[in-house]
């Protein structure tokens, strides 16, 4: 079962999505800033992301639903199948280790 968000109908529906890819990095959490609130008046109510721009890094940033740029469709196949390619190689690797650890283990 996938858990359920539930967002008051006032606030206007985010335009990203949790893990979806951009031209920014992949987004990790977002968070509201409701109109007519202090945080709103200082920085602009909307809708917040966190967002990772490499998955190799602890770098994180924080942006404004108008400064992400969403990926197309060819980008985003591109990014997938480079990284299908790179666990298909890790796989290989572990298969390689494991026929040579079981045949050692057969040998001796």
């Amino acid at each position: 079962m996938r858990p359920t968000i539930s967002i008051p109908q006032h606030w206007g529906y985010p335009r990203f999505a949790l893990e979806q890819r951009t031209q920014q990095g992949t987004i990790l959490g977002l968070y509201y800033y409701p109109s007519g609130t202090e945080l709103a008046e200082q920085f602009d109510d909307g809708w917040r992301y966190v967002l990772m721009p490499n998955k190799n890094s602890d770098e994180i940033s924080y942006l404004k639903e108008d400064q992400i740029q969403p990926l197309t469709p060819e980008e985003l196949f591109q990014q997938i199948t480079a990284e299908i390619d790179f666990y298909q190689q890790q796989i290989s690797i572990l298969n390689r280790q494991l026929t040579v650890l079981t045949k050692g283990a057969n040998n001796g």
